[in-house]
C-alpha cells in the first residue's frame, strides 16, 4: 500500500509574507540609494536653474521646493513600479484618481514641472546617463534662452486729451520719436476728454518724449509702463 503524505494548505498569510519579502529583495539598497541621491541633485539642479530663470511677477519657494521634491517622488514611484508588475498595475489606477488644481501662473513652470516628472521617471527605469545629459542640455537651453536679453522691449503710452486737436499732435509726435507705434484702445468720454492707449517700441531706450507729450497743449496726463504681453511693471 502506497503511503499518502498529508501536506498543510497554505494560507493566504503565507502567500503574502513570501510575495512581500521577495519585493523587498526585488531592489537593492545600493540601487535605491544611487537613485535617490541623483534625484535629489537633478531636482536640486532643476530648482536652481528655475530661480535663475524666472522672469515672473512673484517668485514663489514653494513651487521651487515642489520640483524637488516631485523628481525625488517621481523617482521612488518608478523604482517601486519597475520591481512589481502587479504594483505597477495598482499603481496605475491610484494615480489615476489623484486630481491637481493648483493655477499655473506662468507657461514656463509647466517645462519645469515636466521636466521634474520625466527626469524622475528616467532614473527610476535606471537610465543614469540619460538623466544627468539630458537634465544638463535642458538646464542650459533654458538659461540660454530665457535670459536672453530683448532689446525691443514693448511699452504702453497712456495719454489724456482734451480735444481732436490734441490727439492729433500727440499721434504725430509719437510718430516721430519712438520706432513704431499701434494704437491699441480709444477712449471717449463726454467731459472727461479723450483716453489713448499706444503700444510703442523705443528709439535707443530713451524716453524723453514722454516729458513732450505732457508739454502738449491739451494734454493732462501721460504714463508709460513696460509690457510684455501678458502683465504690466
Amino acid at each position: 500500500m502506497m503511503n499518502t503524505q498529508t501536506e498543510s494548505p497554505t494560507t493566504f498569510t503565507d502567500i503574502f509574507k513570501s510575495s512581500f519579502f521577495d519585493n523587498m529583495t526585488s531592489v537593492s539598497g545600493f540601487d535605491m540609494a544611487i537613485a535617490l541621491g541623483l534625484a535629489f541633485v537633478i531636482g536640486l539642479f532643476i530648482f536652481m536653474v528655475y530661480k535663475k530663470t524666472f522672469k515672473g511677477v512673484m517668485y514663489s519657494a514653494n513651487f521651487g521646493v515642489s520640483l524637488l521634491a516631485l523628481t525625488l517622488i517621481t523617482t521612488l514611484i518608478i523604482l517601486a513600479v519597475t520591481s512589481n508588475v502587479v504594483l505597477s498595475l495598482g499603481m496605475v489606477g491610484a494615480l489615476s484618481i489623484v486630481r491637481f488644481r493648483s493655477a499655473i501662473k506662468e507657461p514656463i513652470d509647466i517645462a519645469f514641472l515636466f521636466w521634474s516628472i520625466a527626469a524622475g521617471i528616467v532614473l527610476g527605469a535606471g537610465f543614469i546617463p540619460l538623466a544627468i545629459f539630458g537634465s544638463a542640455f535642458i538646464g542650459i537651453i533654458l538659461i540660454l534662452f530665457v535670459n536672453k536679453k530683448n532689446h525691443d522691449n514693448p511699452y504702453i503710452v497712456v495719454i489724456n486729451c482734451e480735444d481732436d486737436d490734441s490727439e492729433n499732435t500727440v499721434i504725430k509726435l509719437i510718430s516721430e520719436k519712438v520706432k513704431r507705434y499701434v494704437v491699441k484702445s480709444k477712449t471717449v468720454a463726454t467731459g472727461r476728454g479723450i483716453e489713448l492707449t499706444v503700444e510703442i517700441r523705443l528709439k535707443d531706450m530713451t524716453t524723453a518724449f514722454v516729458n513732450e507729450l505732457s508739454r502738449v497743449n491739451g494734454v493732462s496726463n501721460v504714463v508709460l509702463v513696460s509690457y510684455n504681453g501678458e502683465y504690466m511693471a
